[in-house]
This record gives C-alpha cells, sequence and structure tokens, in this order.
C-alpha cells in the first residue's frame, strides 16, 4: 500500500533580512516567484501526494492565482500563516488533521485550528522551506528511503568553517570542534503521528525552536541526518538571489 506523503511549505515569513519592500516569498528570479520554483520542483516529484503551502492570508488571492498560472495541481488547500513559522507549519497540521475536502478558498480550507476530524496516522509528512526552490528529487528520495525504523529523517552538510562561541560583546570566548557539528537543511520528513505529537506538546508547554526536527527530538524522538545538498540554499538575503539566479540559469541551461 503506497504511503501518502503530504509536503507542507512554510512561505508566510516576512523576511527581516530580505528587501522590505518585496516579501521574498514573492521576489522573481527570471521572471517566476521564488515559491512557484520550490512548489513546481515538488510537484514533479512522484512521492509527494499532496502540497500545502502556508501563506500569509493577504497573499492567498496572489498565491492561488500563480499555483492556477503555473498548474500545481497537487494543492488542494492552502493553510493560513502565523505569526511565527512554527504557527504556520501547525496550522497545516491541523488541515491534514481535519482533512476537508474543500477549495483552498472555501472557508473549511482557510482553517487553521485543531478541531476533531479525521487524522492521517499513516502518512509522512515533508517540511521544506518555501525559499529553497533547488530542492531535488533525489534528495527527497533518500530522505524518505530512510525513515523505517525511525521519527524524522533530516538533511545536512558537515560544518567546513571554524566556529568560534563569542559573548554579546563580540569576544571570542572558546574554538568549538567543528567535527561535532552539522548545518541543517530542509526537507526534513516525519511520521505524521510524530511530528504532530511534537507539535502539540511545544504549544502545551510554549516552546519555540528555530526547526520541525527540535520538536520531535523535546519528546525523544529519534532523528536521523543524511547528506544534504551544498545546492540546496535558502535565500535570506538580496545577495542570495543573485546567487539562486545563476544557479537556476545553470541547471535549465544543462536540462535543454
Amino acid at each position: 500500500m503506497k504511503t501518502n506523503v503530504i509536503a507542507i511549505v512554510p512561505a508566510a515569513g516576512l523576511g527581516k533580512r530580505f528587501n522590505p519592500s518585496v516579501r521574498k516569498t514573492f521576489a522573481h528570479i527570471a521572471g517566476i516567484p521564488v515559491f512557484i520554483y520550490t512548489l513546481k520542483r515538488l510537484q514533479g516529484i512522484k512521492s509527494i501526494t499532496e502540497i500545502i503551502p502556508v501563506l500569509r492570508e493577504e497573499d492567498f488571492r496572489k498565491g492561488l492565482k500563480l499555483i492556477k498560472s503555473y498548474n500545481i495541481n497537487k494543492v488542494k488547500q492552502i493553510a493560513r500563516g502565523g505569526q511565527e513559522r512554527q504557527d504556520s507549519v501547525y496550522n497545516a497540521l491541523c488541515l491534514i488533521e481535519n482533512n476537508p475536502p474543500v477549495h483552498p478558498f472555501d472557508k473549511g480550507g482557510l482553517r487553521g485550528d485543531c478541531k476533531k476530524g479525521k487524522k492521517q496516522n499513516g502518512c509522512l509528512i515533508l517540511i521544506h522551506d518555501g525559499v529553497r526552490p533547488l530542492v531535488s528529487a533525489e534528495l527527497v528520495k533518500r530522505l524518505l528511503n530512510e525513515i523505517k525504523g525511525v521519527n524524522g529523517v533530516i538533511p545536512g552538510l558537515p560544518v567546513k568553517e571554524t566556529l568560534k562561541e563569542i559573548n554579546n560583546r563580540g569576544y571570542v570566548l572558546s574554538t568549538v570542534k567543528r567535527e561535532k557539528y552539522w548545518a541543517i537543511q530542509t526537507p526534513q520528513v516525519f511520521q505524521y503521528k510524530i511530528i504532530k505529537k511534537a507539535y502539540d506538546r511545544a504549544y502545551k508547554d510554549g516552546f519555540y525552536a528555530t526547526d520541525d526536527a527540535a520538536l520531535v527530538e523535546r519528546i525523544g524522538g529519534k532523528i536521523k541526518i543524511i547528506a544534504g545538498s551544498p545546492f540546496n540554499i535558502k535565500i535570506t538575503t538580496p545577495e542570495d538571489m543573485d546567487l539562486m539566479e545563476y544557479l537556476l540559469t545553470v541547471k535549465m541551461k544543462q536540462s535543454c
């Protein structure tokens, strides 16, 4: 029996380190918004059965128009963005729990609550940043292949640079052994039951983390790290856009 893989794509961030006049989700590279590149990549991965973008409510209509324009038909509903990324992902998890068979702009499809509904305990959840447009099918395949026997699988890269611990005045306190540290990326893959439990516990305790795996770790979940990709870059600053435009241009030329 095929396991459903539902991709949650948080794309509701304000991008405080990005150009304040342009939301980076909708910033264009070669005439295409960043998050559309990401959704198109996920759309083309056969193992992914559904995609749930998470957008700010004021961006719903703009987002839906773009999703329809680029024929991204794995999007069945859109989740409402929250104040923090963690809130946004939780809203999407709640939509999965409710499982409303609705159009993205029907009222049910905009709900971000956790009322009782049909649960999807058997499915896998893939959570991927909307501003990482170079996610590959090969990476997703490796993540899914490693999920058996663990609660989550995440990609990362060993840290190459020397790491320094500093104080709040910028003075060095110590040099950290980099061999112990990895820089973590998305997508991150989890069993639905464990990631929902981890989020429920975090909200009960008022706990926030910078990535989804940290919430699973916190409740004793077993997380495995596999090698990510140096091209799986997260767009954070305007300079990242220049690099991403170059990489996407090269990739498109290679595929021609």
